[in-house]
Order: structure tokens, then sequence, then C-alpha cells
């Protein structure tokens, strides 16, 4: 999958916040066990929930594979333009998929780079439905698959968890504190689908509309933001082509 260039401009009635960073590129996490054990579960149709914290919840063997490539794309990038900072979400997978990234680039004579950890990075919280597979809201509490169903997916908040507008509202807060914190500094965020979707509708800008569909996030993939030190354009979505070389590297770890 190649990246996919969005055009820059933008409805007159939409007020681009401004940004002083001078790029942000926003990685999802390598596949984790969460993700295969769900698929299972929703071939399956079971509804028996995953043991644990969310947070705690470790990459696959592929995951680390996934890193791994993300090394290599990271190893790739020219020291003048590609990141300079990373700061990543306290999820355990999102900290292995960078410490699988940051090995790899650092062996292939790769940039080592100053890392910020930040709460606000979290992936979306599920409430009482954390760790619960997809069919368990249907089986176990259909009122809430209705009310789900009703409200959609931007504006969904599980009891005692996120809404995705409440994801926005932290990482719009994040954002805007990087913004004035690390001007002219070019800036790798680490995270989960949840939060790589929130930065896309926070940089859209003031009035920007809620996606009625959110827009799919690929395990490992990469999305970049230009930067001209007033504000962020969207150059690449979802971009995953640097996982070609995946073979080649489950070959070496299976080796």
């Amino acid at each position: 999958m190649t990246p996919r260039s969005l055009p820059d401009a933008m409805p007159p009635a939409v007020l681009a916040p401004p940004c002083a960073l001078a790029g942000l590129w926003a990685v999802r996490n390598g596949q984790s066990t969460a993700n295969v054990a769900f698929a299972a579960a929703e071939a399956s149709g079971s509804t028996v929930p995953l043991p644990g914290r969310d947070r705690d919840v470790p990459l696959t063997g592929r995951g680390a594979a996934q890193a791994a490539a993300l090394g290599d794309w990271l190893a790739g990038q020219a020291p003048e333009a590609g990141p300079d900072l990373v700061v990543c979400s306290p999820y355990t997978r999102a900290l292995q998929t960078w410490e699988g990234m940051v090995a790899r680039a650092v062996g292939l004579g790769g940039p080592r780079l100053d890392l910020l950890v930040d709460e606000r990075l979290r992936d979306r919280e599920m409430g009482v439905f954390e760790l619960h597979p997809p069919a368990a809201l249907r089986t176990r509490a259909p009122q809430e698959a209705a009310r789900r169903e009703l409200m959609g997916e931007w504006c969904y908040r599980p009891p005692g968890g996120d809404a995705f507008t409440d994801v926005a509202v932290r990482v719009g807060q994040f954002i805007s504190d990087l913004g004035r914190a690390a001007p002219g500094r070019r800036v790798l965020v680490v995270a989960h689908d949840g939060v790589v979707i929130a930065l896309r509708y926070v940089l859209a800008g003031i009035g920007a509309v809620a996606p009625e569909e959110l827009p799919p996030v690929p395990n490992a993939s990469v999305s970049h933001w230009n930067g001209d030190g007033l504000r962020l354009r969207l150059a690449a979505w979802g971009d995953t082509a640097h996982l070609n070389s995946m073979d080649d590297i489950e070959g070496m770890t299976h080796a």
C-alpha cells in the first residue's frame, strides 16, 4: 500500500490551528495479541473478554516484525528531514513498537532519538467493556449495542470509557502543548489508531466535520503531516509501503 496524497485545499469555513512543528509522523502500534484474539472471537462469535488490562497488551511476533520494518523506514529518513524527537503512548504495545523500531534503526546506522512518554496518547478507553471482543456488546448488552449504533462510532461513549470526541480533546491539548514546547522540531508519535484518527481531526482545523465513518489506520502504518512553521498539512495517510520488507525480517527472526 502506498501513501495516499491529500489536497492542501481546505473549506473556507475551517480555521487551521497554528502549529510551529516542522513535521509530524504518527505511527500506529504493530499487531497486538488483542488484535489477533478479537479477530478470532469475531469469527467464532466468542464473547469471552481477554484477561488483564488493555494498557498491558503486548505485540505478537508479527507485530515485533512490523516494528522492525518501521525501523528500516526510520533508518532510511534523511537526518535533516526525518524525525528528531519521539513521543510515545504509555501502553505496552506502543512502547514495544518503538523499542523494536529504534533497535533496528540504530543497528542500520539510524538516529538515536530523544523519547518522551505522554499519558494523553493512550488508546481509547472502553470502560466496562475493556478487552471485550466486538460480539460481547451485541450479546451481553444489546441495549448498549443499539445505543452505539444510534450514536455512531465517533460519538459513542461506553460506560466508564471514552468517545472519540474525548480522545480528540486530549490529543488536541497534546498537540497544542507540543507545538509550543518543541517549535521547529520534527516529531514522531507512536500510539494507536484512535489517537491517529484524532490527530487528523484536530489538525484539520476548527470547524472540521467529524467523520461519519472512521478512516482505517493499519497496524504499523505511518501518517505524515508537513509543517511550515505555521501549520501542519496532511501529506500521506496510513502508509504501509515499508512493510514490504516483512517477509525478509520475519525470515531472519525465525532463522
